[in-house]
């Protein structure tokens, strides 16, 4: 595990890069995709600087209110504490209001986030298992079972990596999503956004050492209920109104950018 690197004496935490790099991540896939849809490129970078602010103070918000602390300043900004659900809720407000003020809120803004989302939620992971994070799952012993003795959340028990498992899937959803963006409907990605996130949260849960919190099931869970289930009936719209799928004559063509 590696907590931190020493970067000329400055002190860099090793989750807090990998946090960065998803945004960057994100910022360059936007960027292409505005491209496409011949909109400015630079409010990629606007999108990323307000989905930041506003999905870290949502996230620390979330945690906040989970874990009975105060208001305070110091609650607010410190650099532990943040909570994935909550960063969405706050970072989709805070760029559905940039959007409306570009005049962008639309469907395809919301197909943008949902490639965007997966893409950046699995390098977020790799930070989580590199610095140890507290992330990982409950004791196995399995044929590819990790302790993190030297994580920021130490254990010596044997567990599962469960932030590898969640970067190899949503890894892949982000990238079969990209795939799609030109042959599903506008408004399409972002259901299947919603099934795919809902379902791999779901099941790794189960895996994860998160207390329940009803019904037998983790606060996540619940989340993840939620969005699959709106996922779903996104999905049963689309296929009432000709399907979630472009006939093969309007699908877009896609630049070489």
């Amino acid at each position: 595990m590696l907590e931190s690197i020493d970067l000329f004496g400055l002190d860099l935490k090793t989750f807090g890069l990998f946090f960065a790099l998803n945004f960057i991540a994100w910022g360059a896939v936007v960027g292409v995709r505005l491209r496409e849809l011949d909109k400015p490129v630079d409010w990629a970078w606007e999108m990323v600087f307000v989905a930041l602010a506003g999905g870290y103070l949502g996230a620390r918000l979330y945690w906040v209110a989970q874990n009975g602390g105060g208001l305070s300043f110091g609650d607010l900004f410190s650099g532990s504490g943040l909570i994935w659900y909550g960063g969405l809720l706050g970072g989709t407000l805070a760029v559905s209001a940039w959007a409306k003020w570009r005049g962008f809120l639309s469907l395809h803004l919301l197909d943008l986030a949902a490639v965007g989302l997966p893409i950046g939620y699995a390098i977020g992971r790799i930070g989580c298992q590199i610095s140890g994070d507290g992330d990982y799952g409950k004791p196995w012993d399995g044929p590819w079972a990790m302790a993190y003795p030297d994580g920021v959340v130490p254990t010596d028990d044997d567990v599962h990596p469960t932030p590898i498992y969640e970067t190899m899937v949503m890894g892949t959803v982000g990238l079969v999503l990209w795939h799609l963006r030109d042959r599903v409907r506008p408004g399409g990605l972002l259901a299947l956004y919603l099934i795919c996130a809902g379902l791999e949260r779901f099941f790794v849960e189960f895996l994860r050492r998160n207390e329940d919190a009803a019904l037998g099931l983790t606060a996540a869970q619940l989340w993840s209920v939620a969005l699959f289930t709106i996922g779903v009936v996104l999905v049963g719209v689309f296929q009432s109104r000709g399907g979630l799928f472009r006939p093969a004559g309007e699908t877009r063509a896609v630049s070489a950018a």
